[in-house]
């Protein structure tokens, strides 16, 4: 097995991008979240669904998409971890990324659904890391 390495320095911002970028998903500050990708990204998190396509379809996406916990006291944490990056011949970084999504709602107890792997291209420059693309896919559709 070959390993493209990357500076350590690259992958820790890499991860604080990611813990930044959940923890306003997870808040639902869904601009912020939008912010973190570049102003023609695209965001595929249903593998039925066709890809949202820029900040502002992001952000009707993930709206239309909790609306469905609209008077549901549910809070979602999404973890995120084995972060695999490979530089890209166009400049671009490849993510590949484990992720959890930890679903607990008051006095309930912690559900772990789904289980995914996000795959994303980053794009990281002098004023920050934004994700060009992400597609999820879901372990429990083979």
């Amino acid at each position: 097995m070959t390993q493209t390495p990357v500076r350590t320095d690259l992958y820790a911002r890499v991860q604080h991008f990611y813990a930044h970028q959940m923890q306003a998903l997870d808040a639902g500050r869904f601009e912020d979240y939008a912010a973190t990708f570049t102003p023609d990204g695209t965001f595929q998190h249903s593998p039925a669904a066709e890809p949202a396509r820029t900040r502002a379809g992001i952000v009707a996406e993930l709206v239309e998409f909790h609306k469905r916990f609209d008077g549901d006291p549910v809070q979602r944490r999404h973890w995120f971890n084995h972060i695999a990056l490979v530089p890209r011949a166009d400049g671009g970084i490849a993510a590949t990324v484990y992720a959890l999504v930890v679903t607990v709602r008051p006095g309930g107890k912690p559900e772990i659904a789904p289980s995914c792997v996000v795959h994303d291209v980053l794009e990281v420059g002098e004023d920050g890391v934004y994700t060009r693309s992400r597609r999820i896919t879901h372990d429990q559709l083979g």
